[in-house]
């Protein structure tokens, strides 16, 4: 099965199968000559995953010559054995630069294809940046990496590519539309039947509450391209739920988002967990701050004040106002436009009854509200676990030591948009979340076979978790700061 597999992708224009033009000009670097013409691939060879003669007209490099190019000026990566110099095509990169930035100088084979699901539609824009590939006798990945590891992983989801565990169900995000969508529109029946009394702005704003979270999780799934086989339906359906159903842009979450997914606790890598220095979190920003006694804020109470702050002003505050700063300092015109549509519908449903002024209230009152939920689903998978400077470990190693999930009922799977399978979605970002489920199992016997803890807990441990590390990052700043 694995071998028709390969043998199929390796023939549909995806990165394997096909003779690779080099770039019109030569290229030279650490002393390797260029070479013109074209490249010579053997499908078969490629699909083995065996290299031993190099293919004419492409250089080889050794993994210690890639590794030079690890800066933001100069850019290699690796994908399946092939070396790409994405130098200057990165501030292109529809992903954004950054997530080039922090793979420069390593493999990025497994992150490449969990970010991807139109393999032949990425290698137009790859092929003009092959310069080369992996010399005969260099491993497929670096020397610091599990090679068994890799292999099995990258066996795993070619078992569940056969198995269409990346297809979607149309009909069960539709279905999530819908309840969206009806929530909405009760919430404005209710304002039309019985008036904007107290009671009835209070009923409706727990509605429009839930339609809001629950368009946070489906703008998650169309932004990570789970929904459609075509990624231009899922980038206009995102611009739909994130930019007019929440008023949110979608770049800005994006850029942002994809960072956090390819280096997940990674510091300064992630910006999830760069959040000083309002809190310090993990073990290194706090004995940093406490080594160059840095007290912007009593941090030993940061565990407390988190109810007061980063709970209520997670939405209204924070990622509203830094989405509005992007989307004007960037020019995304696009966004501003389909933000703008947002308030208008705001204004044209609820302005009757409340005015202008009110309508604010209302939609920054509901965004206030929406703001605990969201912030402890997104962070009681990531706070309590490892944090650390990036080690250029292997996919499945970076994915399951930051992540954890929460136990499967269909509440936490509703009340978290599936994000309690957060390790699967980690390893899986494209694969649709009502499939998470399905491959839990797998990912939890893959993880035994090479002594990763996969870590499954209760939703509200999960949440006690995230003020019990803050306590703990606190503890660890209090030692640093007082030590003489």
């Amino acid at each position: 099965m694995t071998m028709k597999f390969e043998e199929k992708h390796a023939g549909n224009g995806s990165l394997v199968g096909k003779s690779q033009p080099c770039l019109g000009e030569k290229h030279q670097a650490n002393g390797k000559s260029a070479a013109n013409g074209k490249a010579e691939v053997s499908v078969k060879q490629e699909a083995n995953g065996k290299w031993d003669v190099p293919r004419k007209g492409l250089n080889t490099y050794s993994w210690q010559d890639i590794q030079r190019h690890n800066r933001e000026a100069d850019q290699w990566l690796v994908i399946n054995r092939k070396v790409y110099d994405v130098t200057g095509w990165a501030n292109r990169h529809p992903g954004g630069r950054r997530v080039l930035t922090h793979y420069a100088g390593e493999d990025a084979t497994d992150v490449f294809r969990a970010m991807h699901p139109e393999l032949d539609f990425v290698q137009l824009y790859l092929r003009p940046l092959l310069i080369g590939e992996l010399a005969p006798g260099e491993p497929s990945q670096e020397r610091n990496k599990n090679s068994q590891l890799v292999e099995d992983f990258q066996e795993l989801r070619r078992t569940l590519e056969a198995l269409n565990m990346f297809n979607a169900n149309l009909v069960f995000f539709f279905l999530h539309l819908i309840q969206i969508l009806i929530l909405e529109a009760l919430a404005w029946l209710m304002l039309w039947h019985f008036g904007n009394g107290w009671p009835i702005t209070i009923g409706i704003s727990f509605l429009l509450t839930i339609s809001q979270a629950q368009s946070s999780f489906l703008q998650h799934d169309i932004g990570h391209l789970s929904m459609f086989k075509k990624s231009k339906w899922n980038h206009l359906m995102h611009k739909f739920v994130m930019c007019h159903l929440k008023g949110l842009s979608t770049k800005w979450w994006n850029f942002r988002h994809f960072q956090h997914h390819v280096k997940p606790n990674i510091y300064p890598k992630d910006p999830d967990i760069d959040v000083g220095p309002l809190f310090l979190v993990g073990d290194l920003q706090p004995v940093k701050y406490g080594k160059k006694k840095i007290k912007y804020i009593d941090y030993e109470k940061q565990h407390l004040y988190f109810y007061m702050c980063a709970l209520p002003l997670l939405m209204p505050i924070y990622f509203n106002l830094q989405s509005m700063q992007v989307m004007y300092l960037r020019r995304y015109w696009g966004d501003i436009a389909w933000v703008s549509s947002f308030y208008i519908r705001y204004f044209i449903t609820f302005g009757p009854f409340y005015g202008i002024f009110g309508t604010m209230l209302l939609i920054y009152f509901v965004k206030f509200l929406e703001s605990p939920w969201i912030a402890y689903v997104t962070q009681m998978s990531h706070i309590p676990m490892k944090m650390s400077r990036d080690d250029n470990r292997d996919w499945l190693t970076t994915q399951v030591l930051a992540t954890c999930n929460v136990k499967q009922s269909f509440f936490n799977d509703w009340f978290t948009g599936h994000l309690n399978f957060q390790i699967e979605h980690h390893l899986f970002p494209t694969m649709p979340r009502h499939n998470y489920h399905k491959v839990a199992p797998l990912v939890r016997s893959l993880c035994a076979k090479h002594g990763l803890q996969y870590v499954n807990k209760p939703l509200l441990k999960a949440f006690g978790d995230i003020v019990r590390a803050l306590k703990t990052s606190a503890a660890l700043w209090t030692d640093a700061y007082y030590e003489t």
